[in-house]
């Protein structure tokens, strides 16, 4: 079978890593073009990864007929314009997180991909991690009975990325930490649960560090020329249509003592599950004494992102539906909304599932 074609729009951070992560898998694909606004940055990325071709824009690389599938990596508000005529032109799309920039985003998005026969698939990651994949094996095979609750989270210190960029100002991002990492933990807590149906949501956003620029992280380069409008810190609680919840927290600074990296913790009728970083653990009680089995990611693991790169060429060939789909980015693009809306008005937000 030929080489999947693969054109990349954006060649930033993220834009970056897919094309590190599909070079591996020269023998199914090939990354036959990039683009960037930063035209000499594409060139500078054509040249580290023997990228054949650099497009002078994004029509010009949706529009060739040289490329299969389009990976976008570009800032958020740019997400669904691109996603949407992308699929219109007949390609594949892997695009990163967060789906849209807010829910009526998605809606297109997800319209979009209900018109065409191709694929399109969000980038959550974090659901090919070793770790989470081996508890959605114990969750399926009914270890942990029901789940009834389940809490997760991400609490930066100190991770403000690029203050004044386009990361701090809620026109081109669509929030703070809620929609940057806690869309990761969102997605796959709900995945984790068994994907029950998210139906109300309260929660509380703050901005306490970034409007001081404080609280300043490593990712990206800060433009002191811009501004500060996103949260720093979110919470929220959602309660699902079968009466389960989950509590969500993330912040990007804040004075506390954490590790820095993401949990979730699954409570069940039979046993429980937490995932923090790279290992994990299950819980249940035997004989009237708890029992916990750790769990580790292998020395030799491969990779999440190299998974989600086979998979998404999988889908292609195999014309199977992504484990990420169009209603996945959706759901989450819901549910981030509600919390924003929940925390403007002090109420509890219903969810409208109209797509």
């Amino acid at each position: 079978m030929a080489k999947i074609r693969i054109g990349i729009i954006g060649a930033g951070n993220i834009g970056t890593v897919h094309m590190g992560e599909f070079s591996k898998l020269s023998g199914e694909c090939e990354i036959a073009g990039v683009t960037d606004l930063d035209l000499s940055r594409a060139e500078q990325r054509a040249g580290e990864f023997k990228i054949a071709k650099v497009f002078q824009s994004n029509d010009d690389l949706i529009n060739s007929p040289d490329i299969d599938a389009v990976i976008i990596g570009v800032p958020n508000q740019f997400h669904a314009p691109l996603a949407v005529q992308a699929l219109e032109a007949g390609k594949h799309v892997l695009l990163e997180k967060p789906m849209g920039l807010h829910v009526d985003a998605a809606r297109q998005i997800v319209k979009a991909s209900r018109l065409s026969d191709k694929t399109l698939m969000v980038a959550h990651q974090m659901r090919w991690e070793s770790v989470p994949m081996q508890i959605k094996q114990q969750v399926e095979a009914g270890e942990l009975g029901d789940i009834y609750t389940a809490k997760a989270g991400w609490f930066r210190r100190k991770g403000i990325p690029g203050w004044g960029t386009w990361f701090t100002q809620k026109e081109q991002s669509g929030g703070g930490p809620l929609i940057d990492i806690g869309v990761h933990l969102l997605d796959l807590a709900l995945h984790l649960m068994g994907s029950p149906k998210p139906v109300a949501v309260s929660g509380a956003t703050y901005a306490k560090f970034g409007p001081d620029r404080r609280g300043i992280g490593t990712w990206g380069t800060p433009d002191w020329d811009g501004h500060y409008d996103v949260e720093d810190f979110g919470t929220a609680l959602i309660r699902m249509e079968d009466g389960s919840t989950l509590t969500l927290e993330v912040s990007w600074a804040v004075h506390m003592d954490t590790d820095n990296s993401p949990f979730i913790h699954l409570m069940g009728t039979d046993g429980g599950a937490s995932y923090r970083g790279s290992q994990g653990k299950l819980l249940t009680e035997k004989f009237m004494r708890p029992i916990d089995t750790e769990l580790d990611t292998p020395d030799n693991d491969e990779g999440a992102r190299l998974r989600l790169s086979r998979h998404f060429l999988e889908c292609i060939r195999d014309g199977k539906q992504p484990l990420t789909t169009a209603m996945t980015g959706f759901t989450s693009n819901l549910v981030l909304d509600a919390i924003y809306e929940s925390s403007r008005t002090g109420q509890e937000i219903k969810l409208d599932w109209t797509v």
